[in-house]
């Protein structure tokens, strides 16, 4: 095995959400799809590899465009808590979605929900590799960061 065959690609992209139904509602209208998967998973394997031994997820596939997955969780465990959504933070993750159109995939979020960082909506990139990008970040569900990428051009 070469370093080269030790990543071959992304596999999915998961996030821990409060309320599977309000997580679904958002995305399943802002892509229009609806989840491939929904269940509730409690086999040990789970509990042993996410170090919660017993727990049970309610789970969801989301098939994103361009053959990405998104993995919804909602952990069924007492001591949950929210933390900060600001993308400052370490640990901090983010979605950045590839759009035709970013001031029309704001918009679309916005109606469905989602918190803009900047009320004012996408912005233009002005310098580096990305100059003349449109881009925009939201805060959806649970405090997740999406950001939406309108290619240069």
């Amino acid at each position: 095995m070469t370093d080269a065959d030790v990543v071959r690609g992304v596999h999915h992209v998961g996030a821990t959400v409060a309320d599977m139904d309000a997580a679904l509602a958002f995305w399943e209208a802002f892509l229009d799809v609806r989840a491939r998967f929904r269940g509730l998973l409690s086999r040990p394997y789970l509990g042993r590899s996410v170090g919660h031994p017993g727990v049970e997820i309610d789970a969801a596939i989301v098939d994103l465009p361009g053959g990405s997955v998104l993995e919804l969780l909602d952990y069924h465990l007492d001591g949950r808590a929210q933390g900060d959504d600001d993308t400052k933070h370490p640990g901090n993750v983010h979605l950045c979605l590839d759009v035709a159109d970013a001031g029309a995939a704001f918009a679309r979020a916005v109606s469905l929900g989602a918190r803009p960082v900047n009320p004012d909506g996408p912005v233009e990139v002005d310098s580096g590799p990305n100059r003349g990008a449109r881009v925009a970040y939201l805060r959806v569900h649970d405090g997740i960061s999406v950001e939406l990428f309108q290619r240069p051009g």
